[in-house]
């Protein structure tokens, strides 16, 4: 869900401080927007996976434990097993910051930032871990497109074979190529 991506990106890159302690945690501090804390701010029971992509503590709890975010994290089998999930998600405060609100409304920012800081029960803490735009955001182009890139090649090998995939890429990595390529060969490559 849109407004929890940079919650995600900031839960992956706290997993490996917190991994190996989850049970020594005591408060997850989560510093969000307004629109965040009315759409997607949930407590209780989540029902199915649509309730999952939909609650924000518990899109912040599964990279947490796992390091990632997929489609499989939703589903009712992962949840049943995974009872740390909501353990995690009863500890987390959401907080909103001002400046968050403000920044996401804004149209020449258009932010959708979080930030996340645990703190165990020994008193000691993270750092606070904030990510104003998400991998995707036009003022992270850069570091975006290889991530695209892998995911697309990732995507390519689950239907076709390496040869294939390789040819599809580099046409897909060439504007030139692309557009001189007639729709119907383009579209061909892509036939099983």
């Amino acid at each position: 869900e849109f407004h929890a991506q940079t919650a995600v990106e900031a839960a992956v890159t706290l997993h490996p401080q917190v991994i190996n302690r989850l049970d020594q945690i005591d408060k997850i501090y989560v510093n969000t927007h307004e629109s965040a804390i009315r759409i997607i701010s949930k407590e209780g029971p989540l029902a199915n996976p649509a309730d999952r992509d939909h609650c924000l503590q518990y899109m912040i709890a599964v990279p947490l434990i796992s390091g990632s975010l997929t489609a499989d994290h939703y589903e009712d089998s992962f949840h049943l097993e995974n009872p740390m999930i909501d353990e995690l998600r009863s500890k987390m405060v959401i907080n909103e910051e001002k400046r968050y609100s403000i920044d996401y409304l804004d149209p020449n920012k258009r932010s959708i930032a979080n930030a996340i800081k645990i703190k165990f029960k020994d008193e000691t803490a993270t750092e606070l871990v904030e990510v104003e735009y998400p991998i995707g955001h036009k003022n992270r182009r850069n570091e975006g497109i290889p991530v695209l890139e892998k995911k697309f090649k990732t995507n390519l090998a689950t239907r076709f074979p390496s040869r294939k995939c390789a040819q599809i890429f580099e046409i897909c990595s060439s504007q030139s190529k692309l557009e001189e390529m007639l729709v119907s060969d383009f579209v061909s490559l892509f036939v099983t």
